[in-house]
């Protein structure tokens, strides 16, 4: 049955095309499996909440009639400013608009948040622009550039809430940087979400071509409840498409944990356990809460354009389980730079397992992707990210992310990073085990190598299944590196940069390009002998410093240009010194080109065709480098999808041809 839904009805209807429904969320009260709602052009100003669940054959389609037509959206119009003093205009709102749930009383503040919270989940919007939080009406008459924005001209306009408890309203002073609101779009962020169920378990729904934007969305740690402007909370099967996803304060999309009141942002309301043993918690009490492949997470996330978020475009612990994240055009994600903590990136997910993200296009993002804990199974391939860094011109918020492509954390994986082109200044954070580069573009470090992880004891699973089959303490290497290219295209020297979780202290992170930071790290052919497997009966004590020692890599057939530095212990590498080589990423009308002579230099260099069988097992799941069926993978097919012949070279391109043509357009 179709269910049509038009706001610009005349009246309220039956949901029949003749009789339309005017409100989204009462198509969603009767939709039932095989069900389409079909949903006219124009702006929906309310919270959907979708009752019933579809199938995994008869799925519940919510669907905008025109692409991109029908709009979702958490803000209100507000029309009654009033001129306060010079550029600040001031309006009130009754207290009642907002429900039980004031986002001008609510910090976003919880679990792994480092910056100081000052800052509201409340937004005021002028033309679909976000004004910047102000500490004081007298910060808002200022209309100072707030230094650590990316952004820094339209930091000038800002905006203030206080309340009048006597008149139970909302007061906000806003300086619209010299327009007049009562002339102009300006919006407030009213609701906590735009499109989720408020229970659990509302699985196999397709919400297709919608504009959603402007949620005054909460912080979303791992071990706490997490929402999302558009979130399946803990479910099964969702597809989420062809949307355009922005203006959320904290995440765009949430693919993220069950309701556990017990362990629900236990350190920063208790602080007797520390976060990391409450994600352990999380992770084992997940169990009870029906973390099983059979239950949860399987979505389908593709072709979304998703922007201007705060905390991060995509954000999920452990719901997004055997998922898969591709075609999205994910930037200009934490650019305002007012929230800081570990939870900040285009795609930040928890548990990734058996999770792929392909062909993304990710960019101007305080972090790219960032798979924390249990990305085990997790493959990125095939996408382009650059300018994923900080700008010269803006300061380091304190308690605010480092920047990068990727960074994998306290993980054992297997986790498989291939045929991605990756263009910012670190490439790589690499505090983890078990990851496996192959065939990659990095013009940037890989950074962290070693460090990073502390007494981190993580959780791996079963293969290919939720069900946790031990923990240990991260001891880093177990990587394989093949057939990538490296390119010192950003300044080699170490960079200053201010500790995340203590800002009072200061660290240098290395960025000069390459492998050597693994020069340390033994082959296995070194790493094996110590443990006298030729001895039938060994003293188990006597191999414990090694059980807690460095694992072995595997490094060879790559590239380096530029400057960029070579694993000491690698057989089959190409180096260039000639400083002639040059990279880069070129937008013409919406379409995007890499522009580079690397293979003019590398003219000649052959390597081997890398398969599951070369990578061999993640050292503590024990687990292949393979797709989530289990079967195996050979490279043989590049960035474009292009086939891989004989002669393969190293990099992200089947042939220099290939590197060429049109990487992705919007």
């Amino acid at each position: 049955m179709t269910i049509y839904v038009n706001v610009n009805a005349k009246h309220d209807g039956n949901g029949t095309k003749e009789l339309p429904f005017r409100i989204i969320n009462d198509a969603a009260k009767i939709a039932m499996p095989g069900d389409e709602i079909l949903v006219a052009p124009g702006t929906y100003r309310e919270y959907v909440n979708p009752v019933n669940a579809g199938t995994e054959d008869n799925r519940i389609v919510y669907k905008s009639e025109k692409p991109l037509g029908a709009v979702i959206t958490g803000a209100e119009k507000v029309t009654s400013w009033e001129k306060f003093k010079d550029d600040v205009w001031v309006a009130k709102v009754k207290n009642s608009v907002f429900g039980n749930y004031n986002p001008y009383t609510t910090l976003v503040y919880g679990d792994w948040y480092f910056a100081t919270p000052n800052k509201h989940t409340g937004c005021v919007w002028l033309n679909d622009q976000a004004l910047y939080e102000a500490l004081s009406i007298d910060e808002c008459l200022e209309g100072k550039v707030y230094e650590c924005s990316w952004d820094p001209e339209n930091s000038r306009r800002k905006w203030f809430a206080e309340q009048d408890e006597k008149n139970d309203e909302t007061i906000i002073y806003a300086n619209f940087g010299g327009a007049n609101p009562n002339k102009e779009n300006v919006e407030i962020t009213v609701r906590r979400e735009c499109f989720m169920p408020s229970e659990e378990g509302v699985g196999f729904i397709t919400v297709s071509g919608f504009n959603i934007n402007k949620a005054a969305t909460t912080w979303a740690p791992p071990a706490a409840y997490q929402d999302g402007m558009i979130s399946p909370h803990w479910s099964k099967g969702w597809i989420i498409e062809d949307c355009e996803i922005w203006g959320s304060k904290c995440a765009g999309i949430c693919v993220g944990r069950y309701f556990d009141p017990e362990n629900s942002n236990f350190y920063t309301t208790r602080h007797v356990k520390s976060p990391t043993q409450m994600e352990r918690d999380s992770v084992c009490r997940g169990q009870y809460y029906g973390w099983l492949k059979e239950k949860i997470g399987g979505h389908i996330i593709r072709r979304n354009n998703i922007h201007h978020c705060e905390q991060g475009g995509i954000i999920g612990r452990m719901g997004g389980v055997f998922s898969i994240i591709e075609d999205n055009h994910i930037h200009h994600i934490n650019n305002m730079m007012e929230l800081g903590g570990a939870e900040i990136a285009g795609i930040k997910m928890h548990a990734a397992i058996d999770v792929i993200m392909r062909r993304n296009h990710i960019h101007h993002c305080t972090m790219g992707i960032w798979c924390d804990w249990e990305a085990q199974g997790t493959r990125i391939t095939q996408n382009l990210l650059h300018d994923n860094m900080c700008p010269d011109f803006a300061k380091q918020l304190k308690g605010g992310m480092t920047c990068q492509d990727l960074f994998v954390e306290v993980s054992h994986g297997p986790t498989l990073i291939d045929n991605n082109i990756l263009l910012s200044d670190v490439s790589l954070r690499i505090a983890t085990q078990g990851v496996a580069m192959v065939h990659n573009l990095c013009a940037g470090s890989f950074t962290y190598v070693g460090d990073g992880t502390t007494w981190r004891y993580t959780p791996y699973h079963m293969q290919h299944r939720t069900e946790v089959m031990g923990f240990m303490t991260i001891l880093h290497g177990d990587d394989r590196i093949y057939n990538n290219i490296f390119i010192q295209k950003w300044p080699a020297k170490d960079l200053e940069l201010l500790n995340d979780s203590d800002p009072s202290k200061t660290y240098f992170e290395n960025r000069k390009v390459g492998t050597y930071c693994f020069d340390e790290y033994p082959t296995y052919d070194e790493w094996l002998p110590q443990f006298d497997l030729e001895v039938e009966y060994p003293n188990m004590m006597k191999h414990e410093p090694s059980h807690f020692a460095h694992l072995p890599v595997w490094i060879d057939g790559n590239a380096y240009f530029e400057g960029a530095a070579a694993y000491k212990k690698e057989n089959n590498a190409f180096t260039d010194k000639s400083g002639k080589v040059y990279v880069d990423v070129v937008e013409k009308n919406g379409s995007y080109f890499i522009d580079t002579n690397i293979y003019d230099v590398l003219e000649g260099f052959k390597v081997d065709m890398i398969s599951t069988e070369t990578l061999g097992e993640a050292f503590e799941p024990q687990q292949k480098f393979e797709n989530p069926d289990g079967t195996p993978i050979t490279f043989d097919y590049d960035f474009a999808g292009n086939h891989r012949g004989a002669d393969v070279i190293p990099g992200p391109f089947a042939t220099a041809e290939d590197a060429g043509k049109e990487l992705c357009s919007h």
